[in-house]
């Protein structure tokens, strides 16, 4: 018995000195935490490693940032009920807006009259879809195509974006791949990186002129209010 309370007390000490906390020392030695006091109370106390200080970092901050991420969550969710169901011509003026922001635009050095839209986020691209259903534009005058870093899972993207559009992955024209440049630190990356979707309505270019007449049309009717 006492040559195992001496082992015990030698194997606490050996613990302590390897900056094991009290408490990591009772649950190793299975042994009371006064015992653990009285063995190691001369040895320095032990400096905390990164991994300790980063956990008590963690424990301290959790609270708060746990109590930060739920109030962002309420306010965005105030936010979109305040939205509610929204009417055709609000869903028109939003998608001229989207477009004339996100969309291709004819250049004076670059003339192209074609309604073509390119976004990683698949709730404009939702949008931007219900939009040319609400303007009346075929599907078969919509084409899809991926634009991915070629590091990517190509096939995973495809499959995403076909699901969201409503099409087979076989009505997606051929995928563009952008060269992967082993210089550069992309952040995009990981399972939610789907590149970006390319929407083409064919035989666009009215529709193109009326877009552009549309967001002047917004532009005039805000100057007319200041």
């Amino acid at each position: 018995m006492v040559h195992a309370k001496t082992d015990m007390r030698a194997r606490a000490r050996e613990l302590r000195r390897a900056g094991r906390t009290y408490d990591e020392i009772v649950a190793e030695l299975g042994v009371s935490k006064s015992s653990v006091s009285l063995w190691v109370r001369d040895l320095p106390k032990p400096r905390k490693t990164t991994e300790q200080l980063d956990a008590m970092r963690e424990a301290r901050w959790a609270p708060h940032r746990r109590a930060q991420a739920i109030k962002r969550m309420e306010t965005k969710l105030e936010a979109a009920n305040e939205i509610g169901r929204m009417t055709d011509r609000e869903l028109f003026l939003v998608g001229v807006g989207l477009y004339w922001s996100e969309g291709a635009k004819s250049k004076i050095h670059r003339p192209a009259e074609r309604a073509t839209f390119v976004n990683s986020d698949p709730g404009m691209i939702r949008v931007y879809l219900a939009w040319l259903a609400l303007l009346g534009v075929e599907p078969d005058r919509i084409q899809y195509r991926v634009m991915i870093h070629e590091s990517a899972d190509v096939g995973r993207a495809e499959r995403f974006w076909a699901d969201l559009a409503s099409v087979d992955v076989t009505a997606l024209k051929k995928t563009t791949l952008k060269k992967h440049n082993p210089r550069t630190v992309r952040k995009n990356v990981g399972d939610t990186y789907y590149g970006c979707l390319v929407v083409d309505v064919l035989r666009s270019a009215d529709l193109y002129r009326r877009i552009e007449g549309w967001w002047y049309g917004i532009v005039v009717g805000v100057e007319t209010t200041i």
